[in-house]
């Protein structure tokens, strides 16, 4: 799907096909017919286009016949999990084609961050220029990784509340979600540092001085948030490594304890056991016989309690 936007009157509005100096953002479903379509017109390599829809193309910037293009990565929501150990959140490109005066923007998946740069896009009253347009989408992609950063930091730590007490894996395998996602947030929000470190140097952009200040901002804020992943990956794991071992010790103390309680019945069945026999055995003619037995099984079974509670087995 190709959507138009363009600048008329004071406002940004959507318009029916490609007009000089427009966005033009494109998403799922594509038509490569419209694609190759577009390409032509605009004399955009093909190769950028179908770059922009591979789910593992690394950030990175170059210029062709003095189009430029430039990838990042962004965080999506996985809403299409085959199971519950599936990773939470995952990260695509966004490609970003700088050709003319004209923006194309593409994704392989709608994302947040194009949906939340257009809902602030739509407001603007005067137009901006490409550089401030690039500026403005990493900016807000930033903010993306930061607010599902704090989602993730939230489910980790009620997740964590729920493992306290628990004997089960379902909690570590909720955690481990989690972690899944961390992954794919630290090794995407580095590479998209590098790229920005990258642009900075270059001035890849061309920035003027107040975007260059501006642009320093989101590198700055982009570098929190993979300080902050990078936390919150290390406190994951340890959590994780640390929980497991006190499943593991709950488990032991579970089995230490029927270890005991089975202990403490065997020994007085074993007695009643012998005193069961159909043989002839020592004081089987005495009439107090029945009750001395369950007497001496009822010792044997405190004196083992006795012992196993001195040394803290309950």
């Amino acid at each position: 799907m190709i959507q138009y936007f363009k600048y008329i009157n004071n406002r940004i509005v959507e318009v029916p096909g490609y007009q000089h100096d427009c966005w033009i953002n494109i998403s799922p479903p594509f038509n490569p017919e419209e694609l190759k379509s577009l390409s032509d017109k605009l004399t955009i390599p093909m190769d950028f286009l179908n770059d922009s829809m591979d789910i593992e193309e690394r950030p990175r910037f170059e210029v062709e016949d003095g189009v430029k293009f430039i990838v990042i990565k962004t965080p999506i929501s996985n809403e299409h999990s085959a199971s519950s150990t599936d990773t939470l959140h995952f990260t695509v490109p966004i490609g970003i084609i700088l050709v003319g005066d004209d923006v194309v923007t593409i994704s392989p998946y709608v994302n947040p961050a194009t949906r939340s740069f257009f809902n602030q896009y739509i407001k603007n009253t005067t137009r901006i220029s490409n550089t401030s347009f690039v500026l403005h989408l990493l900016e807000k992609n930033v903010l993306i990784y930061i607010d599902f950063l704090k989602e993730l930091n939230a489910k980790r730590m009620r997740y964590e509340a729920e493992l306290y007490d628990s004997n089960r894996n379902e909690e570590l395998l909720n955690l481990m979600t989690i972690q899944k996602s961390l992954v794919y947030f630290v090794t995407a929000l580095r590479l998209n540092e590098l790229l920005m470190m990258k642009v900075k140097r270059t001035n890849f952009l061309g920035f003027n001085e107040d975007e260059l200040e501006v642009f320093e901002d989101a590198l700055i804020d982009s570098s929190q948030a993979l300080e902050t992943a990078n936390i919150y990956a290390n406190i994951l794991s340890g959590t994780m490594d640390a929980y497991a071992s006190i499943i593991n010790n709950n488990m032991n103390l579970i089995l230490k304890r029927l270890t005991s309680i089975t202990i403490i019945l065997s020994l007085p069945a074993l007695v009643t056991g012998i005193y069961g026999m159909n043989v002839k055995i020592p004081g089987a003619e005495w009439p107090h016989a029945f009750w001395v037995t369950i007497a001496i099984s009822l010792v044997i079974s405190g004196v083992i309690s006795w012992y196993f509670y001195r040394k803290k087995w309950f």
